[in-house]
């Protein structure tokens, strides 16, 4: 039987779509969006406070940059936003082809790249890519025939690149190499059942487990390397989207959720859907990737 644990509510964002956390450890803030409106949001712990910088455009994805300041996938390309959160430049845009589209999830790799992948509104099956800027903004398609691309993460020697497509019901891996970017091998890790949720973003702990959100589960599961899921955290909302680790050492567990998708007798049964969520899992994470441009 696996664990089952509570949380409580950092924030009461009532985000349209909470997605995306990314723990900054030197500001000790938790940087978070809201996609479909073009937020971004920097929620302090400590004050309770949160700081919103508005994109214009929905804005999918979010990495620290070495400087300071952010790396976005907004909904046709790139934008870097400046340390001071002021100033917003797009570095590329990435034409979709096919029905109209927008990017969503994305995430730093261990040698500074930042990949994201794209979605189209109607969830056309098979009609999103994935992405890489480097940090020379240069951008590269890595593969195509995905349906909703959501959550990445990589092993801390960099050998080995989870992914979520959504649809697929699980979580694959890829040889990865950190050096030149390239990956092969893919293969399936984890299987999530259809009735469990859709898996949507994810985290991985120093244990080498990945914490998998289920939209439209009202969950995060944790699961071992060998694929087999040892921990459940229940949360006061269906649509559940991404957990990252952070505060002090890196030791509780932040989740955003959404409330886009949800009908009004479901949202006033939910009153939190769409909060920021933390919990105290008994794991920690690894330290934050940051984008090399």
């Amino acid at each position: 039987m696996p664990a089952s644990l509570r949380p409580d509510v950092a924030f009461d964002g009532r985000a349209t779509l909470g997605e995306g956390p990314v723990w900054d450890a030197e500001q000790e803030r938790l940087v978070w969006l809201d996609i479909l409106p073009g937020l971004v949001h920097r929620f302090d712990p400590v004050t309770g406070s949160d700081d919103v910088f508005g994109v214009g455009k929905p804005a999918g994805s979010a990495g620290l940059r070495h400087g300071g300041g952010l790396v976005l996938a907004v909904e046709d390309g790139f934008a870097l936003l400046d340390p001071g959160w002021q100033r917003l430049d797009q570095v590329a845009v990435v034409e979709h082809p096919g029905p109209p589209a927008r990017f969503n999830e994305g995430k730093c790799d261990p040698a500074g790249r930042f990949l994201a992948g794209t979605m189209a509104y109607d969830e056309t099956p098979e009609a999103g890519s994935v992405y890489r800027l480097d940090a020379d903004l240069a951008v590269t398609k890595l593969f195509d025939g995905v349906t909703i691309s959501n959550g990445l993460a990589w092993t801390p020697d960099g050998a080995t690149m989870y992914y979520i497509d959504s649809p697929t019901q699980g979580v694959d891996a890829f040889d990865y190499d950190a050096g030149t970017g390239r990956l092969g091998n893919r293969r399936r890790v984890v299987d999530v059942p259809a009735a469990a949720g859709l898996p949507d973003g994810m985290t991985l702990d120093t244990d080498g487990c990945l914490w998998v959100a289920l939209w439209g589960g009202s969950a995060v599961h944790r699961y071992t390397p060998d694929g087999r899921l040892d921990t459940v955290l229940s949360l006061p909302a269906t649509n559940i989207t991404c957990p990252v680790f952070g505060g002090p050492g890196l030791g509780v567990l932040y989740v955003t959720s959404a409330r886009d998708g949800l009908d009004e007798q479901q949202l006033a049964a939910q009153p939190h859907a769409g909060a920021l969520f933390v919990a105290d899992v008994g794991a920690r994470g690894l330290p934050t990737l940051r984008f090399a441009g």
